[in-house]
């Protein structure tokens, strides 16, 4: 019987009673639950990173604008710009979060990790630290395998979802995901690793949900950018042995209770928050007359 992902004390707990490290665990837990082999799970999440990384390339080379008109190739305008306001590496970082998720915005091809609205944190940082630190894709795929279990914890103590926990539970797991695995990555312990989820959570405790138009676009995908950065600044903090103060299990139940608590409109309604300004209101109104304009003519096609 492997770990059911309850807690993170849990985790460390049934680790150390076993002799075994934090990415088999994860590994016996999915050949308990789905079947296969290591190597077929290994196989998986090749394929997963793969997607991420065209998803990336897609968002930096590609043209990517929405139907709305709220996305217009910003990725690129980022990854373009000869101004670095901190440093080239920063630079590729928020342009590849910003790249993957808008692909996502534009209808493309992207991963869930954990969901489709957060898809361009874990591209961001594991691309940009896989070229900063020369990793080979096998140290990334256990970087993936880490967050997962991170994700499967943060599930069962509060939510991945938008719509019951506000965006803290769609980017904030997200970040937290990529802050493990970027430890894990460059040889951090259990308790670092751990530390980094903590910090990042710590960062994203109540971001709300409230999607312009209520498409997933404004502010959707500069969060994903900013996300990225937390997962890196939360993961340089853990490294250097500076504590979170509040262990990681009690964060993710302040997650849930602010989640809970969150009124409705905040929670991927569309009906506060950025979403009821009045130029989200504006936009969204055109949305819903380009959404009419082309109803009779999906009506003509159907009666052909």
């Amino acid at each position: 019987m492997s770990f059911l992902f309850d807690s993170f004390s849990g985790w460390k707990k049934y680790c150390e009673e076993h002799q075994i490290s934090l990415l088999d665990s994860v590994i016996a837990y999915e050949i308990d639950q789905k079947g296969g082999s290591s190597e077929s799970i290994r196989q998986r999440m090749a394929q997963a990173y793969q997607v991420m990384k065209e998803a990336v390339k897609t968002g930096l080379e590609e043209e990517m604008q929405s139907r709305s008109g709220m996305i217009t190739n910003g990725a690129k305008k980022v990854y373009r710009n000869p101004l670095s306001v901190l440093s080239p590496e920063f630079q590729r970082l928020i342009a590849r979060a910003l790249a993957a998720k808008e692909v996502n915005s534009c209808m493309g091809r992207v991963v869930a990790a954990p969901t489709a609205g957060a898809s361009g944190i874990l591209p961001g940082t594991l691309v940009t630290l896989q070229e900063i630190h020369g990793l080979e894709d096998e140290s990334i795929l256990e970087g993936l395998l880490i967050g997962a279990g991170i994700a499967l914890i943060i599930e069962e103590k509060a939510s991945l979802a938008g719509a019951v926990g506000g965006c803290q539970a769609e980017t904030g797991a997200a970040a937290a995901m990529a802050a493990g695995a970027i430890v894990h990555c460059l040889g951090g312990s259990v308790d670092q690793i751990f530390t980094s989820v903590a910090i990042t959570i710590q960062c994203m405790l109540g971001l709300v949900c409230d999607p312009v138009a209520g498409l997933v676009e404004v502010p959707c995908v500069v969060r994903n950018a900013s996300a990225a950065a937390i997962a890196f600044s939360s993961a340089q903090i853990s490294l250097s042995n500076v504590s979170a103060v509040i262990p990681v299990d009690e964060c993710i139940e302040a997650m849930g209770e602010i989640g809970a608590s969150m009124e409705s409109r905040y929670k991927e309604t569309a009906m506060g928050g950025l979403a009821a300004t009045l130029t989200g209101q504006e936009i969204a109104k055109k949305v819903l007359i380009q959404d009419i304009e082309i109803l009779p003519d999906q009506d003509a096609e159907s009666t052909k």
